[in-house]
């Protein structure tokens, strides 16, 4: 069971991120609900890393492991940006899982030959939404370019699950 679970558990709680995230955004959820959500995370990914780091020394899953290694990191900083109330620190956080899947997807483009195109979209996607959330934040640019954003972010992002969880 467990095995399923982090399998295709991605699957569902990746589009729910950025569905959250989004309603974060709009001042939908609360900040309490995020900081849960990042305490949440850090234990999913070190669940992840833990269990899953003997499976993921190779091919794709190896760019994968790193990327969750690093992004642990970059979920404790998004924890310690609540905690000290420092936005900068939750910029990082935020922009850093725009990001580190957007590496990790790319890479595996290089890796899957078969999947080439569908992973470059993926990755093209997620770092075109990072740009946009960018650009909001630092440019001041309208919310709808943020929202566009989180959208092309998620929608990156779950291709990418959806293809890698079909896979295996």
């Amino acid at each position: 069971m467990l095995r399923r679970i982090r399998e295709r558990g991605p699957v569902l709680l990746v589009p729910l991120a950025w569905v959250v995230v989004t309603g974060a955004h709009l001042d939908l959820v609360g900040d309490d609900a995020i900081f849960v959500a990042h305490l949440v995370m850090a234990v999913f990914i070190a669940g992840f890393v833990v269990t899953g780091w003997s499976a993921m020394t190779t091919g794709a899953l190896a760019g994968w492991r790193a990327v969750m290694v690093v992004g642990f990191g970059v979920t404790l900083t998004g924890i310690v940006g609540f905690l000290e109330s420092a936005e900068p620190a939750l910029a990082v956080s935020l922009v850093g899982w725009m990001l580190l899947p957007a590496a990790g997807l790319a890479y595996t483009a290089r890796e899957l030959p078969a999947a080439r195109v569908r992973y470059a979209g993926a990755a093209l996607s997620s770092t075109l939404g990072a740009g946009c959330y960018l650009a909001w934040w630092l440019a001041g640019v309208g919310d709808p370019i943020a929202l566009a954003g989180f959208a092309l972010v998620g929608l990156g992002q779950t291709a990418g699950i959806v293809d890698a969880a079909a896979r295996s």
